[in-house]
């Protein structure tokens, strides 16, 4: 751990009973990066939150918050950071400007300029009461009020939910806002176009246990690609199966449709030597079809 770590974690098991929700988790989440934490409802997500955030107790391990153990230090950390829980819940008869003015004093105050431009952004209504407001309205409350003291450090569990596209769209900027400042954003999401939209890494996590973690680049480069090949004269299509990676290779005259998941170079060299290429175009797997593939044998 060094002082560049957000969220550091080691060993962090929680059971109930029998059950185990969290094994073994390892996490090193850096300042100053948007880290998607994917699973399906029920992989572990939101009770790695509530026990980062001491709401829970962990069977085992520890884990530390901007350097400060999470359970020793858990009412100095919630000073440094913003949270919107998945199952956010507000009070019925405020409306949303009391609810906002309300966390505000427990902050001991807020810059309401930015306040009422976060709720712009948002096209957030504060005039009315929270209990009257659609499921998607209370959540634009919830991230207001995450954003609004500039904390350090954001977590949130499914922060998305009921935002139409254009609001969502707006949310993810004010991440990537968040990280340009050096702040850090750990969101936990089963929302995958939004998170390959704004997150630097991302952490897959399936039955309560850490399966994957990498940067959006980098997963998907070692995905599986399409590939189409167009020559000017017919090919043999077994040097091409030949090549480390390619599978599926269906030859039909000069043209030639694969899957690959190796290095393009290979292919390229294969497939020009004695051939003349005219055209090739590739289709790139999403981090949704990535992820399916790590859960491959689970339902999602």
């Amino acid at each position: 751990m060094t002082d560049e770590t957000a969220i550091h974690t080691e060993g962090l098991t929680k059971h109930y009973g029998e059950v185990e929700a969290l094994v073994d988790l390892d996490l090193g989440i850096r300042r100053g990066e948007v880290f998607g934490f994917l699973g399906p409802n029920g992989a572990g997500k939101t009770t790695t939150i509530r026990t980062l955030l001491d709401e829970i107790r962990p069977t085992a391990g520890t884990a530390t918050i901007l350097g400060m153990d999470t359970h020793l230090k858990s009412v100095e950390i919630r000073d440094h950071i913003g949270y919107v829980p998945g199952d956010l819940a507000m009070y019925p008869n405020l409306t949303g400007m009391d609810t906002l003015t309300y966390f505000a004093n427990l902050r001991g105050g807020v810059d309401w300029d930015g306040v009422n431009t976060f709720a712009e952004r948002l096209d957030a209504d504060l005039s009315k009461k929270v209990g009257d407001l659609s499921s998607g309205n209370r959540q634009k409350i919830g991230l207001i009020q995450a954003f609004m003291s500039k904390p350090e450090l954001l977590i949130m569990d499914e922060p998305s939910s009921g935002l139409d596209p254009l609001v969502q769209r707006e949310f993810q900027k004010m991440m990537r806002e968040v990280v340009a400042e050096g702040r850090t954003v750990f969101l936990s999401s089963h929302t995958l176009s939004e998170v390959q939209r704004v997150a630097d890494r991302v952490g897959i996590i399936r039955n309560g246990r850490l399966i994957a973690v990498e940067g959006v680049a980098k997963l998907r480069s070692k995905a599986i690609r399409r590939v189409t090949l167009v020559f000017d004269r017919p090919v043999d299509g077994d040097r091409i199966s030949s090549v480390e990676g390619a599978r599926d290779v269906v030859v039909e005259n000069h043209h030639v449709t694969l899957s690959f998941d190796g290095e393009m170079q290979l292919l390229i060299n294969a497939v020009t030597d004695g051939h003349h290429l005219v055209d090739i175009s590739t289709h790139e797997a999403d981090l949704e079809e990535i992820f399916l593939t790590y859960y491959e044998d689970e339902v999602v």
